[in-house]
């Protein structure tokens, strides 16, 4: 694939496109994805920056999440059928993490969360939102660049093992039973094993795959370890696992509330996240909510004005002329959050 060509993926043809024989090759108003770049050098053409115009983010996001989303189903479906167990770690490389990174350039969480929001392909879908969210939040952590990638690597793989489940058990209605989930939990060891065993991948990657269900309470699994042996890449993949699973439809429940689902996280409900980290991303995730509508629990709808760092989750909200800092009125709650 011709690399001159590849800064285009996610921007629009302005005209029709011909080859040097006058062949037509696609048409315009094309929104380029990695597929029409490799047509494109195939036909030997370099595309210059007037060729292209910059489409707005939401239809960048959809783009990249979806060609992101159908690169992990064909990565998946080539491990099922081919027995190796090897991840194809080049394709990965060049079609499912350079978009990841220019999506988490972004740093635009909302715009990016609604591209995230699943269609009817959630288990490909997942591993690529939970690899653009651990990025942003591997930022927000103040991680170095070096680490940024391994963790995204290791963010977009932490359920590979899934490919070894019975396609029954991971899309069934209702819950598993104990069997069921017995075989459901293998994929964190399934993972590690694949990820370990694969060339240009390293042991941290492996951890994630592996520790991502473990709790710092020791209520996690397949081990039970406690925190002190939980990598800091698989708390991080664990508090985005659980925050994207929580805010997408499932086959067997719909999505909560983003607000509730951070107050859940807030109280650990959902078994002993990392403190440190969870209360970075619920910090960042309410800062980029100021200027949203929200309905109060007693009616009315305010804006978010401020968010008061010793209680991100009751922020300042305006109505009028008042100013509630919820923080103070602990009878009044967000019931949810208008998005702009």
């Amino acid at each position: 694939m011709n690399n001159s060509n590849e800064q285009y993926i996610g921007k629009q043809l302005v005209e029709n496109l011909f080859n040097h024989n006058g062949v037509f090759v696609l048409p315009a108003l094309t929104l380029l994805s990695s597929d029409h770049i490799r047509l494109i050098s195939q036909h030997k053409i370099f595309l210059e920056p007037h060729d292209v115009v910059q489409v707005d983010s939401a239809a960048f996001y959809q783009i990249a999440v979806d060609e992101c989303t159908s690169a992990m189903e064909s990565i998946f479906e080539q491990l099922r059928f081919n027995k190796s167990k090897r991840l194809p770690m080049i394709e990965l490389r060049n079609e499912v993490i350079p978009f990841i990174q220019r999506v988490s350039e972004k740093n635009d969480f909302y715009g990016i969360l609604a591209a995230l929001q699943s269609k009817d392909d959630y288990t490909y879908r997942h591993n690529v939102a939970v690899g653009i969210l651990s990025t942003l939040l591997g930022k927000w952590l103040k991680l170095k660049p070096e680490e940024l990638s391994m963790l995204t690597i290791a963010a977009t793989l932490h359920d590979i093992g899934k490919i070894m489940i019975p396609a029954e058990i991971l899309s069934k209605p209702g819950p598993l039973n104990e069997e069921e989930l017995a075989m459901m939990k293998k994929h964190t060891t399934i993972g590690y094993e694949m990820i370990r065993d694969t060339v240009g991948t390293n042991h941290m990657q492996a951890l994630v795959a592996l520790q991502h269900h473990e709790r710092m309470d020791g209520s996690g699994y397949p081990f039970g370890v406690l925190g002190h042996r939980i990598t800091d890449f698989s708390k991080i993949v664990a508090v985005v696992d659980i925050f994207h699973a929580m805010t997408s439809d499932r086959y067997y429940r719909k999505a909560s509330p983003l607000y509730e689902v951070l107050r859940q996280m807030e109280d650990n409900v959902y078994g002993k996240l990392d403190p440190y980290i969870c209360s970075v991303f619920i910090n960042k995730l309410m800062q980029s909510m100021i200027g949203n509508e929200v309905v109060l629990s007693d009616g009315r709808v305010g804006k978010i004005i401020m968010i008061l760092a010793h209680d991100p989750l009751r922020p300042l909200v305006n109505i009028d002329e008042d100013f509630i800092d919820l923080s103070r009125h602990r009878d009044l709650g967000i019931m949810r959050v208008i998005p702009l």
